[in-house]
């Protein structure tokens, strides 16, 4: 039973000239308990009754009568306040997760529908670092959160895998590398490379050129250049992999900036075709000044193609070959405008479904010494945060319980938990200093919170000892800490399609969030293995229900819940 339908239902026989939709929409949480659990402001409907809206609220709250879940209406002000029957809520939110499971909060809404997600995308030969985590955590939880609601998904990690930095790091090789000592250590090996390239061109800016022309060798078929950069593609994916291997995060395809290099003459023709491409001082370009948009870069004066040209052939290819409903771009909030000009390009070239894609901007990472720099070499490996994180909670468990069971398994699903769970627990626009201290931190509104929430609950039921079921009396569940632990349960799937429409993980995070902090105040307030046999019954179908839909929610936003901690 959804308690807020319910709400509009009764309302909308009141209120002719709203749709139930409309009235759904306005429908609030009162600030405190004593007002009621739902809401519905008059203020809206002043002119079309033509009344001050305490006494549309005073009118309203009359007609309706107490029936269903509802159990009583009051006018407060200009509001209709809403009560609901707790133990009603009680029945039908623990009869549904006890009943769905693993399931409960998912649904069929994108049933037939695809949708692409394009996260990650770590550039080949560069150190995969801690500001690859927001793409890499934030699309991946995005894919489960659609994929829970039934849409078909396509994972693509579109690899940073051409381009100049390859002419540059082909020069430094053959100038300074050995193939041995890469092999050792591929990702610090070329990243010293590539910052030793960097030194010396700027003594010798004719290394630059250089460069350009190794990347045109490769744009070309050069044996030598393609043998060398498969090699850097190759090693850089091992490591790579091990990092996706932490976080446990896979990939539908990997088909990076390369795939396309075939693809974009085709590209470059179909612009062409369309009137689009002008030549400017060499270059060719898209004009989009009617559009208060800077010119569209589409190649280079050497006719080299740029990110344009490949996202250009990419958005196509993914069209014609998974003909998705949305495409997703996780990508930083500073490529807004290669964004916005993708799009516009897409659509003048005549594409309807330039409208379907959609670019998810995050804030930018910047370490406690200062903003990160590949180039100067100034950088935080994501490996090893993840795996100092892991470490450091395996020291704590130790501490607390040197007989622990399953020590390195349950420290490394709380230890990248914690990482993971800081970066989705904020709105993904936001700026942030990365801080081991705050990252590592086990205190306050954090992952290893609510994991050890969701271990608090299994603790109780192993103890308990005894079939938890939904025969139980319902009216034992109707005081205040059990239902303020309903209603958060009660508004899991909301909060999923919140999440979807607006693309942000954080509300899954705030979800189990409040849901943690609810059920712990229950806990402390109400004994749980007391001797009354039904009271017993009724509070460890609570636990049941809380620890399931905790476990729901960490699995969307790609964490584990540990049974013991």
């Amino acid at each position: 039973m959804d308690f807020k339908f319910e709400v509009a239902s009764a309302l909308k026989e009141q209120i002719e000239d709203l749709t139930l939709e409309e009235i759904q929409s306005y429908i609030e949480i009162p600030p405190n308990k004593e007002m009621g659990d739902y809401a519905f402001p008059c203020f809206k409907l002043a002119k079309i009754f033509r009344k001050a809206p305490n006494m549309i609220a005073e009118d309203i709250a009359g007609n309706i009568e107490p029936k269903g879940s509802i159990s009583k209406v009051v006018q407060l002000g200009g509001y209709v306040n809403f009560f609901v029957d707790k133990s009603k809520l009680a029945e039908t939110v623990i009869n549904k997760v006890l009943t769905e499971k693993e399931n409960y909060g998912k649904s069929e809404l994108g049933k037939g529908k695809t949708v692409v997600v394009d996260f990650s995308s770590p550039n080949i030969a560069k150190p995969f670092h801690i500001g690859h985590i927001r793409t890499t955590v934030i699309g991946n939880a995005l894919y489960k959160i659609y994929n829970s609601q039934g849409y078909n998904m396509v994972r693509i990690n579109h690899l940073g895998d051409y381009g100049t930095q390859f002419g540059k790091l082909i020069v430094a090789f053959k100038l300074w590398g050995d193939k041995e000592t890469v092999e050792s250590n591929p990702i610090p090996e070329l990243l010293k490379l590539y910052v030793r390239f960097h030194d010396e061109a700027e003594v010798h800016p004719e290394m630059e050129d250089e460069a350009r022309a190794w990347f045109t060798k490769l744009e070309n078929g050069d044996e030598e250049a393609k043998a060398l950069w498969q090699w850097f593609r190759d090693e850089s994916l091992k490591e790579f992999s091990r990092v996706y291997d932490l976080l446990d995060i896979e990939f539908d395809s990997y088909a990076g900036e390369s795939f396309y290099s075939d693809k974009m003459d085709r590209v470059i023709d179909l612009i062409k075709e369309k009137g689009l491409l002008e030549e400017s001082e060499g270059t060719n370009i898209v004009n989009l000044d009617a559009y208060n948009l800077t010119p569209a870069l589409i190649t280079k004066k050497d006719g080299s193609t740029l990110y344009m040209t490949r996202d250009l052939a990419a958005a196509i290819y993914r069209k014609e070959t998974y003909d998705f409903d949305k495409c997703l771009y996780v990508v930083g909030s500073q490529q807004a405008l290669h964004f916005q000009q993708l799009f516009k390009v897409l659509e003048l070239m005549g594409y309807e479904w330039s409208k379907d894609l959609v670019h998810v901007p995050f804030g930018m990472v910047a370490l406690e010494s200062g903003t990160m720099s590949t180039r100067k070499g100034r950088v935080v490996f994501l490996e090893d945060v993840l795996r100092q994180a892991i470490e450091k909670t395996k020291d704590i468990i130790l501490t607390k319980n040197p007989n622990a069971e399953n020590v390195d398994e349950i420290a490394k699903q709380v230890g990248v938990g914690a990482v993971v769970f800081q970066e989705l627990s904020n709105s993904r626009i936001k700026d942030y200093t990365f801080s081991w201290d705050k990252t590592l931190s086990f205190d306050g509104e954090t992952g290893p919170y609510v994991q050890y929430t969701h271990a608090r609950c299994c603790a109780v039921l192993r103890k308990a000892n005894e079939e938890v079921t939904s025969d139980i009396d319902y009216s034992l569940l109707s005081d205040e800490g059990s239902s303020e632990v309903l209603k958060v349960i009660e508004s899991f799937n909301k909060c999923i399609l919140a999440s979807m429409k607006k693309n942000e993980p954080h509300i899954v995070t705030r979800f189990v969030l409040d849901l943690a902090q609810a059920f712990n105040k229950f806990y402390h307030d109400n004994p749980i293995l007391v001797d009354d046999a039904e009271l017993r019954k009724a509070r460890l179908a609570l636990v049941e229900a809380t620890r399931q839909s905790i476990e729901n929610g960490l699995a969307l936003l790609g964490m584990h819940a540990p049974h013991k901690m």
